[in-house]
């Protein structure tokens, strides 16, 4: 192998590299400690990983021979090796090596496993599907590894990727406890119902300001792309009549949010078995298509039937369903937001638990707390207001906090 072998994708990282946007950074930028000599950023098709990885690029290295970006998913794998690239790449200089797209390449816990063993100060940056379950795989990297979840766009993030308004992210805890002050600040500069009710429709995935009008339609997609290729690609077993089954499944279920679901009667409509279709949720959950809630913590390797189905954001819905009901909006908008940082459960009384704590119910103006009268550290999330009172919080707030 020499540099005229990989001179396809030496002009594909440059090409990328000159059209990387420096202005806006995720959220998750600042937090991740790019030192490490192993990390890894997993997340939903579409929410910025590539782009997050660039900006590192174009930001920290002045010398780029020291340095290469590739996506796995590169025609240039048909017939050529990732391994012998990795070692003319090393042999000639490049001690850091970003990985787009890892999923796509067949055993690739093995060959990361094998690089950072083999190479010891080569530094490895990996992206991949949200499907991705590390600690579960063959070859362990749980231990060698650190590992993020990149989520879509907040609506804090949305109003200063659109030039409105900087604003830093707030703790669960500290939103609940000076929510009057935060609100008060924001409305005074702009007006925050109008551009919350734009983002709910088209401001969770950055590439809405590509596409434009075609938003929904890309979105579907998107989705569409995500149980085609990345599902696969995660789930090795799954075959072309599973795909459409979950195909099924995801749009029974954008119809009929938020579903609290009989399982027998999807199992029935997708002739599916029960631990089929509890498999199918599951996927959809972890690929960032839907947001499977219960009354306990998560457990993937024990599946139990979901108390509660919401797709995973109101684009999606938007995307997906035929008509979307206020109510269910409201109740996604804060299950995507709050659960990207907090443990989501669902409570005997009230919408949502938050770690254990704080109960949360979710509706409009005229919202009382007569279903969670005198429970602790309950709370009300408001649509349609600005600001809030006591223990009423406006809904949009909860956008604020990542």
């Amino acid at each position: 192998m020499d540099y005229a072998d990989i001179q396809p994708l030496i002009n594909v990282f440059n090409r990328k590299l000159s059209a990387t946007d420096l202005t806006f950074k995720r959220y998750l930028y600042e937090q991740i400690n790019w030192n490490v000599r192993l990390l890894g950023i997993k997340g939903a098709r579409g929410v910025g990983k590539t782009t997050l990885l660039l900006q590192h690029i174009k930001e920290n290295f002045d010398n780029l021979e020291t340095v290469f970006y590739v996506s796995l998913d590169n025609l240039w794998f048909q017939n050529h090796n990732v391994g012998e690239l990795v070692e003319f790449l090393y042999t000639h200089g490049v001690n850091h090596i970003y990985f787009d797209e890892v999923h796509k390449c067949p055993n690739w816990t093995t060959l990361i496993k094998n690089f950072y063993d083999n190479y010891p100060d080569l530094n490895i940056v990996y992206t991949g599907s949200a499907m991705l379950a590390i600690d579960n795989s063959v070859a362990d990297l749980s231990r060698r590894q650190t590992l993020y979840t990149l989520h879509g766009l907040s609506f804090r993030e949305y109003l200063e990727y659109e030039g409105l308004l900087v604003l830093a992210p707030c703790p669960l805890e500290d939103l609940l406890a000076n929510h009057m002050g935060m609100a008060m600040e924001v409305t005074s500069k702009i007006k925050v119902l109008k551009h919350f009710e734009q983002y709910l429709r088209n401001g969770f995935y950055p590439y809405y300001k590509e596409v434009g009008k075609d938003y929904a339609m890309r979105v579907g997609e998107v989705a569409q792309l995500v149980i085609d290729s990345d599902i696969p690609s995660v789930e090795e077993s799954i075959t072309y009549v599973t795909r459409q089954k979950i195909k099924k499944l995801l749009m029974v279920i954008a119809e009929n949010v938020p579903l609290e679901p009989n399982i027998n009667k999807l199992c029935i409509s997708l002739e599916s078995t029960r631990d089929q279709t509890l498999k199918m949720l599951y996927w959809l959950d972890r690929a960032a298509l839907l947001c499977l809630l219960n009354d306990k913590a998560k457990d993937y390797k024990h599946l139990t039937g979901p108390k509660k189905i919401y797709l995973n954001n109101t684009n999606l819905m938007n995307a997906l369903g035929n008509s979307v009901s206020k109510g269910t909006e409201r109740e996604t908008f804060f299950a995507n937001q709050v659960g990207a940082v907090a443990d989501l459960l669902i409570p005997k009384k009230g919408d949502f638990m938050a770690n254990g704590k704080y109960l949360f119910e979710v509706g409009g103006a005229q919202k009382t707390f007569d279903q969670i009268a005198d429970l602790p550290d309950s709370y009300l999330a408001i649509d349609n207001v600005e600001v809030g009172c006591g223990n009423r919080i406006p809904l949009w707030l909860f956008g604020c906090l990542y």
